[in-house]
């Protein structure tokens, strides 16, 4: 079982951002939807930033220990929760 969670692909395609945790690791994903029409993802256009820290606090009061663009893809999605995987 994965100590690291995101939600589904579609959730980034959609640009939505999304922050979570594991313990005291902290990670925020940022998306960065490039669009080829205005139905239609261009998907190598458009990448995932992650960023990972640990401790109590939030992002904006937190020091940024990690940080990594990934491609905007199924694929990306998944090598996204192995790097965070190991940060943890």
């Amino acid at each position: 079982m994965s100590a690291v969670w995101l939600p589904v692909f579609h959730h980034f395609e959609n640009g939505n951002v999304f922050t979570g945790s594991c313990g005291a690791f902290r990670y925020k994903i940022t998306p960065n939807v490039v669009m080829a029409t205005p139905k239609e993802v261009d998907h190598t256009a458009s990448s995932i930033k992650v960023e990972y820290w640990h401790g109590p606090l939030c992002y904006e009061a937190s020091e940024i220990e990690g940080e990594k663009t990934f491609p905007m893809s199924p694929e990306g999605r998944d090598e996204i929760i192995s790097w965070l995987e190991q940060a943890v």
